[in-house]
């Protein structure tokens, strides 16, 4: 699973959090380890104010826009939205195979 940031998955002083930041603590709160990919650049507001990295470019060509935060799943599924990624990562926690909680039977 990779996870397509900005510059990283730090938090901000920005109202309602950082989107990349968001996302990334969902997917690891409901016990995923993305590989995070950083695309730098600008993706955001009017086209001709966007710095487009080749790291934006291929998020573009993956989604048909340049913004980030984007999820690419194992199966190879495209999640873009931190909102969407939330909601995917709180719908697909990572399943481990112990269950939480059990103890192992004596015998």
């Amino acid at each position: 699973m990779k996870l397509y940031v900005c510059w990283g998955t730090f938090q901000t002083i920005r109202p309602g959090g950082h989107p990349c930041h968001n996302a990334y603590q969902a997917l690891r709160m409901a016990g995923h380890d993305p590989e995070v990919v950083k695309v730098h650049g600008l993706g955001i507001g009017p086209r001709f104010v966007h710095v487009m990295t080749e790291g934006r470019k291929q998020i573009e060509q993956l989604t048909g826009q340049p913004a980030v935060p984007v999820l690419v799943t194992d199966e190879g599924e495209l999640i873009w939205d931190s909102h969407r990624i939330i909601d995917w990562a709180e719908a697909n926690p990572q399943r481990s195979s112990a269950v939480a909680g059990s103890r192992p039977v004596a015998q």
